[in-house]
């Protein structure tokens, strides 16, 4: 089995949370089986989640800011500012990413989405044309872990929650991930984890390990990478009317 690069993108302010444990096992796993590990743990290190201005150092038009216009500069520039560069990086390096979050809200934490939207930026994880099956990452891997306040009765179709892949986590995999070509495993839930007991959280603990050491035992293709997304579209494509 050939060595992985796994970045994991965690996202939880207590660093005694059961999410910690869960990131500290699947992160011990995955190194004892000699793979490398990275995590951006995005409170820790401050990220902000707010897009603006302050994502580049130069400037596409500085007359009116428009996201697209100025991702698009950075990326034909290199001029993302410093925070975003260094989570490309990490994204880049990856062949298999793994989240680890609650569920707050029916969803992610607003920090993952304002990670995605501000890292996984046009021109990086996307381009006119590229997406889903021509995805600038297919041949790559990406794995959702998170808790739950709510237990198994919650989830499913007509049920209080909804169901975990087509309601709860569709904007992060579907809209995300799926989107810039990753092959997602499937999601890994600690149900009802402010309320299991230590042989509970144990088994959790224990079904993570297996089920991350699995998903980096798997093949990746990384020549199916788009290394430059935007030498494959005119400057400005996303402004055509379609």
């Amino acid at each position: 089995m050939a060595a992985k690069t796994v970045l994991i993108v965690y996202a939880h302010p207590e660093p005694a949370s059961f999410n910690a444990a869960l990131r500290d096992r699947a992160r011990a796993a995955l190194e004892r089986a000699g793979h490398r590990v990275v995590v951006s743990d995005l409170y820790a290190e401050g990220f902000n989640p707010l897009a603006g201005r302050h994502d580049f150092t130069s400037v596409a038009d500085p007359a009116i800011f428009h996201y697209q216009t100025e991702q698009a500069h950075a990326a034909r520039h290199n001029t993302f500012a410093p925070d975003i560069a260094r989570e490309q990086k990490r994204v880049a390096d990856a062949d298999l990413i793994l989240f680890q979050f609650p569920l707050w809200w029916g969803g992610p934490p607003a920090i993952i989405k304002g990670w995605g939207e501000r890292v996984l930026a046009y021109g990086f994880g996307y381009a006119d044309g590229l997406r889903y099956d021509t995805g600038v990452f297919r041949g790559r891997r990406a794995m959702v872990s998170m808790t739950s306040g709510g237990t198994t009765a919650r989830f499913g179709a007509g049920n209080a929650y909804g169901d975990l892949q087509s309601q709860v986590l569709w904007q992060l995999q579907h809209l995300g991930l799926e989107y810039m070509g990753y092959q997602l495993e499937e999601p890994f839930v600690a149900y009802g984890a402010p309320r299991t007991d230590d042989a509970g959280r144990q088994a959790y603990l224990d079904e993570l390990e297996q089920r991350v050491l699995a998903a980096a035992a798997k093949p990746v293709d990384r020549s199916l990478t788009v290394t430059n997304p935007l030498d494959l579209v005119l400057d400005g494509a996303w402004k055509q009317q379609r």
